[in-house]
């Protein structure tokens, strides 16, 4: 790239800042603001998902948020327009990062804190404490998906989960069936979970790539996934978004409390 490529000749705008990304972007921004729509599809900023965990906890206004993996900070955006006290959000992928100071820089944002690191390590070492966790589309990205949600009990007493998790009927999907080894037991402080371990291959190639730290990441089944959320401290209150036939994998939504 010419280094003259990185200028832009005309006056400050939103979508300048868009497109330095360009073609990277998985979320569309949203319809209400006059923003442009950028090339992503995902209605990231205005999810039912985050609807409903607002109605299932009682709202986000004057509450602490710690939110794992922002992606593109659409949920950010929801939570903050919604009255949240603060919202630390922590994306260890370093274009993700910079795509929310962009959309924080847009929307003014001035009451989240967008972190640049690993999420599992910060949540080994911080000693902050949050009213909420929302972790939603990272724990499928993780290398150790159990000591994660172990790790989440130790900062807060709620947690919001979207995540997928691993089943048989995968392997009969022509897009998804290859990406999957065969699912074996773990032993976590002598509790036994069933984890299947799932390769990205060509996702890789993407600038936008919105994954995992590794070539790979381990989905728990349905049923380890609740038994890890339970021997986390947690009681699953309720769940929604239950889809078994998800295009990207079984997936579910849930809020689970101490």
């Amino acid at each position: 790239m010419d280094i003259l490529d990185a200028y832009v000749t005309t006056a400050p705008s939103a979508q300048n800042v868009i497109d330095i990304f360009r073609d990277e972007w998985s979320s569309k921004f949203p319809t209400d603001t006059g923003v442009m729509a950028t090339p992503g599809s995902a209605a990231l900023f205005e999810d039912p998902r985050i609807e409903w965990l607002s109605n299932t906890i009682g709202g986000f206004a004057g509450k602490n948020i710690l939110e794992l993996g922002p992606l593109e900070a659409g949920h950010t955006y929801m939570m903050h327009g919604a009255g949240a006290k603060s919202i630390v959000a922590i994306e260890a992928n370093s274009r993700s990062y910079l795509k929310c100071l962009c959309v924080k820089e847009i929307f003014n944002l001035n009451r989240a804190q967008f972190r640049y690191g690993d999420a599992m390590r910060y949540l080994s070492e911080t000693s902050e404490r949050f009213d909420v966790c929302v972790a939603s589309g990272i724990l499928y990205h993780m290398v150790d998906p159990v000591e994660f949600l172990r790790n989440i009990a130790r900062v807060s007493d709620t947690i919001f989960l979207w995540t997928h998790y691993y089943a048989e009927s995968l392997r009969a999907r022509q897009n998804l069936g290859r990406q999957f080894e065969e699912p074996y037991e773990i032993a976590v402080d002598g509790n036994s979970y069933t984890v299947c371990k799932r390769n990205y291959e060509e996702a890789l190639n993407w600038a936008g790539f919105c994954g995992g730290g590794k070539p790979w990441a381990f989905w728990l089944t349905r049923d380890s996934l609740m038994r890890a959320i339970t021997d986390s401290g947690f009681t699953v209150e309720a769940i929604e978004f239950d889809h078994p036939a998800h295009p990207n994998g079984p997936a579910l939504a849930l809020v689970a409390r101490k």
